[in-house]
């Protein structure tokens, strides 16, 4: 289906890699892993024929079809989100005008030609407007979005209508960047499932770890210019990449003390007449010897403590009898809640079911109808929402913005954590108003980290994090001495941290005291849920 051979890619003066082979088999699902800037993108770009290599070739099958989802995407017209899903707007018009082309050309033997056929008659499948819907409805929408205006709907909702055009497409080859990064928790769990009875390949890009132990069966990992395949889940992938670290490191030491030993004859013995003979055989014996190179040790997640905040009361903060509406939508009516000091809480449920509001209330920055909001003793508030960057001082640059939020903070303490959170060499020293949504959003979260309150309230703070960054605030949080509740679509990030569910559900939460995996034992909500979202 796709095969990739001795492929050299240079951008920027730096090599990407070079000499990079691997393989796609059909129904094969496969996950492309490796630090930020490694070349992943590049690589789907190149797959993509977007792009040309240096060296090397990318050859896909002629009769194979190619999906392809960004991280971005836009909606620039009136279509509404089913136009989008659909293809009605956009797809189908280009693929329409992209074979009559071809046709011109008499060039209906192509492989663009037969791809580009492929994918109109699965658009204008008679069915493909109900496929559609089905997938609209496991990721995420409500009946009553299908006909609004895309457009009047955020970035990642966007792209969760982009996706179900794909799903509804079928292409033979599905290339996902980082396709979990816009979906809660129970779409995530559809499209997890989803994935895994997909007739077809798949090559994912993807920083959650536990979607790819559940979806992959092998891992190519782009690694100091190469490309190093794997057989199995992410997990099996890092214990195989341990494994082999430790092989290449004991060849390597053992070859130095041969080589080491040999020297020390030749340095010891050259001189002496009855020996000399034998010193320049050893000489060479080392100088034929293949240098075995000293293996790099995988990237392991930065450790950082995070400081104690200062000590609240028993309670932390509580609901009582909190109407909350937006408009003539009611979200909640009558809502009690009380947070306990220490507590470890995620707020799972579907989408639209009232968790960031549930955030936004506990953290006082929304205004509700009736009820009262009562602090704990001592309590400071922290809010991670994923759109916190009108805190930062523009006249201040990365590593001052987080050195003036925690004044007993090492400059290199500093250093380290910005360098886990993905800000290194010169990026610290960027100015806080030229930063990305997404840095601005990892910067907050820093500033959190080295100056943290006892209730921290935190909005899918995993987004726009790679696997070791999410893995280093991971560890963090596990040592954290405060109360933490917190919404995230990671389910390894949420079976780490977690002591406690809520799940919030037509303005109704019902507590689970224990992990994640006790909630779903005790439950079948969101199975229940995820089957009523493709039902009919």
């Amino acid at each position: 289906m796709l095969t990739i051979r001795d492929l050299k890619k240079t951008v920027g003066g730096r090599t990407l890699f070079e000499n990079a082979s691997f393989q796609v088999n059909y129904g094969e699902r496969v996950a492309l892993v490796g630090p930020n800037g490694a070349g992943k993108s590049t690589l789907f770009s190149l797959i993509l024929r977007e792009d040309v290599p240096d060296a090397g070739t990318v050859e896909r099958d002629e009769w194979t079809t190619v999906g392809y989802l960004p991280q971005e995407g836009e909606a620039l017209g009136d279509e509404t989100v089913l136009d989008v899903a659909t293809g009605r707007v956009g797809e189908l018009p280009r693929l329409e005008k992209l074979l009559h082309e071809l046709e011109a050309k008499g060039d209906v033997s192509s492989p663009e030609y037969l791809e580009a056929h492929a994918k109109h008659d699965a658009l204008n499948d008679p069915q493909a407007e109900a496929r559609a819907k089905k997938m609209l409805r496991g990721l995420g929408y409500r009946e009553t979005d299908f006909l609004r205006p895309a457009r009047e709907m955020s970035g990642g909702w966007i792209m969760r209508a982009h996706l179900a055009r794909l799903l509804v497409m079928e292409p033979d080859l599905l290339l996902l960047d980082e396709p979990t990064n816009h979906l809660d928790l129970l779409s995530l769990l559809w499209l997890q499932q989803y994935l895994k009875n997909y007739a077809g390949a798949l090559l994912l890009i993807s920083h959650d770890r536990q979607f790819m132990d559940e979806v992959v069966g092998q891992v190519h990992e782009i690694s100091e210019k190469k490309v190093i395949s794997y057989t199995g889940n992410y997990s099996s992938f890092l214990e195989q990449r341990e494994a082999n670290y430790e092989r290449q490191l004991a060849a390597y030491k053992n070859q130095q003390k041969e080589i080491q030993s040999l020297q020390e004859f030749v340095d010891r013995f050259r001189a002496v007449p009855s020996k000399a003979s034998q010193a320049m055989s050893k000489l060479k014996q080392i100088e034929r010897i293949e240098l075995i190179e000293k293996p790099l040790a995988p990237r392991k997640p930065f450790r950082f403590q995070i400081p104690p905040p200062p000590r609240g009361g028993q309670r932390a903060i509580s609901l009582t009898g909190i109407h909350m509406a937006y408009g003539s939508h009611v979200v909640y009516r009558g809502l009690d809640l009380t947070v306990e000091r220490g507590e470890r809480t995620v707020l799972v449920g579907p989408n639209g079911a009232g968790k960031s509001t549930l955030l936004k209330i506990l953290a006082g920055v929304v205004e509700f109808q009736q009820g009262e909001r009562e602090l704990g003793h001592n309590a400071k508030i922290g809010y991670f929402s994923q759109h916190r960057t009108a805190t930062l001082d523009p006249n201040r640059n990365v590593l001052e913005e987080v050195l003036a939020s925690a004044p007993t903070l090492r400059e290199d303490e500093a250093r380290g954590v910005l360098g886990s959170f993905l800000f290194r060499k010169e990026e610290i020293y960027k100015p806080t108003t030229v930063l990305s949504g997404g840095e601005k959003s990892r910067l907050n979260l820093i500033k959190f980290l080295v100056d943290p309150p006892n209730l921290l309230l935190m909005d899918e703070p995993t987004t726009h994090l790679d696997i070791q960054s999410v893995e280093s605030l991971t560890l963090a949080l596990e040592r954290y001495e405060g109360t933490l509740v917190f919404i995230s679509h990671d389910v390894h990030f949420i079976r780490k941290l977690a002591t406690k569910v809520l799940h919030v559900n037509a303005g109704q939460i019902r507590p689970y005291v224990g992990g994640y995996d006790y909630f779903l034992e005790k439950t079948g909500a969101l199975a229940d849920e995820r089957a009523a979202l493709t039902a009919g």
